[in-house]
């Protein structure tokens, strides 16, 4: 509940400032992936919630678990239940910045760096990854890829199945925004 809280003034205080440019989305995308010689993962998630601050370079992410979808039904059930206890944490978020110059009334691609805490599994971890910020006709999209461990945030595997999980989980992020009014 603190989580959802805490989200949400931070989206009241980017939407009550004057002057700044606000871009949202309700349908963002997290995807991420594991292959390993004896086993294929791969969970999307089109239910992404996110809210960018141009002017003050702020961003924020939210996700809930159970919007994650897998190929196979026991695999997302085991997600769910066994890895990162949906019930009991139901959300992942990030909260952050980054840097790098942006014109968001021109159009272009940008390269930038993101930093800010990852919460997920009730852990928050500090996270600094690579990211593409585009402008297009007044819409922002954004592109990142990167590298997390399931250990860092107290996901056990077991050891039964460790061997079909890779050790660092590949996690592919997409938005596209348009500007809040």
């Amino acid at each position: 509940m603190k989580k959802i809280i805490a989200l949400t003034s931070i989206i009241i205080t980017f939407c009550t400032q004057g002057q700044a440019q606000i871009f949202m989305t309700r349908t963002g995308f997290i995807g991420f992936y594991s292959k390993t010689s004896l086993e294929d993962i791969k969970a999307e998630n089109n239910q992404v919630y996110a809210v960018i601050d141009g002017s003050k370079k702020n961003l924020a992410f939210s996700v809930l678990l159970k919007g994650f979808i897998f190929r196979k039904e026991l695999m997302q059930e085991h997600f769910n239940d066994n890895y990162v206890e949906s019930d009991k944490y139901p959300k992942a978020s990030f909260t952050g910045s980054y840097s790098g110059d942006i014109n968001l009334t021109s159009n272009g691609s940008y390269k930038i760096m993101v930093k800010g805490n990852l919460t997920l599994h009730n852990i928050t971890k500090p996270l600094e990854v690579p990211a593409t910020l585009e402008i297009n006709n007044g819409k922002l999209s954004g592109i990142s890829d990167f590298k997390l461990k399931p250990e860092d945030f107290n996901i056990t595997i077991p050891s039964i199945v460790r061997d079909k999980i890779e050790n660092d989980i590949t996690v592919h992020v997409k938005i596209d925004c348009n500007t809040s009014k």
